[in-house]
């Protein structure tokens, strides 16, 4: 039978479960050849750029109240929260409460974030006279409240009631709790107000919403002109498609690299610094006792953000070739000089706000975190083709935007980052079986965007039917 010698100790290779590891940078270096020899693109931009749910469209149909209002019940202050679309859909969710209780909104107030550190107030994002007017049939608005109502708080808003309202509170709620309060004070306080309102209501409340989102609210006129110039810029350079560009919403700032808590390439050094920007941005909450993060999981379960490179492995997979041109939202990309690279190579006409507009046109939105995004929003949402990342209210505020604007279609890619994190994960993929998945996810995207509001939805994601009606069905939508 013979002896085993215990001085021999066998080696046990541990194998890291199937996309649980960055190696997207290798499957770069792997297909860039044969995926720059590919000539079969041309036909896959006719098709992307074929409307081909034309026969199906929807029109939009916000009703506005032409008749006067009845006395009102008092003032509603809210202090909205968040960043620049969660900010949004506190306005829209506010201006349907005050219109539901016959109340009186006060221009709503925003929430100094620690992370956005943006002071803009609404004035300086949305066009506040346009906001009033717009609404003056359906709800009262106001900028200031009366001095003699504020004389009973000794001018004081912090002596005004606050509510504390639970997340995805119904109407009822507010009728039953709020409206007998709102009567007794004539002045009642909601902070914070993000998400305080359930997506499930009844006509009016959606009415007022719609009307709130898609009618009153106008960015301001600096952002709106600054906006307009670049989408107007990108067309031009997209002359050969005819004016016709991609817009790609890509999350790959610091803070969220270091939230999403994922494992990229940079080593020791991204470690370290990732470290420390979870430890400035969340201080203790990655480091409590008890906690236990798994990389591996996060990115298996598509939890990741997509690097830059990965976005254009994607989307070159998708047939969008090097003449494509892309128009990229983004804050300050972390590391970009390394990471933007390949993005850049793969898209040599790749575009941002900071590559389109000088530095003095800049200038005023440059400090100031929501108005940037307001820009970004602007030109993306007339982009042929919007390209979403990493989820959150951004993408879900342009994805019904886009609805309400083209027909009820919105051509939107939203990958399924559980199936990238296992294609990016393999090394024997091969360009043309790598190709055929992307093409398959492209059209999964494009079948979804003509989607319909169920119950629990976002109205601001899902537009049809409560705020849009059938168009004829000889009617194409038109795009700008």
């Amino acid at each position: 039978m013979g002896t085993v010698s215990f001085d021999v100790v066998p080696m046990i290779k541990h194998r890291h479960a199937p996309g649980s590891v960055y190696r997207s940078p290798q499957l770069y270096g792997m297909l860039k050849e044969e995926m720059d020899a590919d000539n079969s693109s041309a036909d896959a931009i006719s098709t992307i750029w074929k409307d081909s749910y034309k026969r199906i469209g929807w029109r939009p149909c916000v009703n506005k109240s032409s008749e006067g209002l009845p006395k009102s019940n008092g003032y509603i202050y809210i202090e909205a929260n968040g960043g620049l679309n969660q900010q949004r859909t506190s306005i829209c969710n506010a201006v349907a409460v005050a219109g539901y209780l016959n109340a009186t909104l006060v221009i709503p107030h925003f929430h100094f974030h620690s992370i956005w550190k943006d002071p803009s107030k609404f004035r300086d994002i949305y066009d506040e006279e346009y906001f009033i007017l717009s609404l003056e049939n359906d709800v009262r608005v106001v900028s200031i409240i009366p001095e003699n109502i504020m004389e009973r708080f000794d001018f004081n808003i912090s002596n005004v009631y606050n509510f504390r309202i639970k997340a995805w509170s119904s109407i009822n709620y507010y009728t039953n709790e709020v409206l007998p309060k709102l009567l007794e004070e004539k002045l009642i306080r909601i902070s914070p107000f993000a998400n305080r309102l359930s997506f499930d209501a009844p006509p009016l409340v959606q009415r007022l919403r719609c009307l709130s989102n898609y009618e009153a609210l106008r960015f301001s006129s600096g952002i709106l002109a600054l906006g307009e110039t670049l989408v107007a810029r990108m067309k031009e350079r997209s002359a050969s498609d005819n004016g016709k560009y991609v817009s790609v919403h890509l999350r790959f700032e610091e803070d969220m690299v270091a939230f999403s808590c994922c494992i990229f390439d940079g080593g020791e050094e991204e470690k370290l610094e990732m470290d420390a920007a979870r430890e400035k941005g969340w201080q203790g909450k990655f480091t409590r006792r008890g906690r236990v993060i798994q990389p591996g999981a996060i990115r298996r379960n598509g939890k990741c953000p997509l690097t830059p490179l990965e976005v254009g492995l994607m989307l070159r997979g998708m047939g969008f070739d090097k003449s494509t041109s892309i128009y990229l939202a983004s804050g300050k990309i972390y590391n970009s000089q390394r990471n933007m690279q390949p993005l850049l190579e793969m898209f040599p006409r790749l575009q941002t706000k900071e590559m389109l507009a000088s530095p003095e046109e800049l200038e005023p939105f440059q400090n100031y975190s929501s108005r940037m995004a307001a820009v970004d929003y602007t030109v993306c949402l007339h982009s042929e083709v919007f390209v979403t990342t990493q989820g959150g209210n951004f993408p879900q505020m342009l994805l019904g935007h886009r609805r309400f604007l083209y027909g009820g279609h919105s051509r939107t890619i939203k990958p399924d980052k559980r199936k990238l994190a296992l294609l990016f994960d393999n090394p024997r993929i091969g360009w043309s079986n790598f190709r055929r998945q992307m093409l398959k996810m492209l059209a999964h995207s494009d079948k979804k965007g003509i989607e319909l509001k169920r119950r629990s939805d976002s109205i601001y994601s899902f537009p049809c039917p409560d705020c849009m009606c059938r168009a004829n069905k000889m009617e194409a939508p038109t795009r700008s």
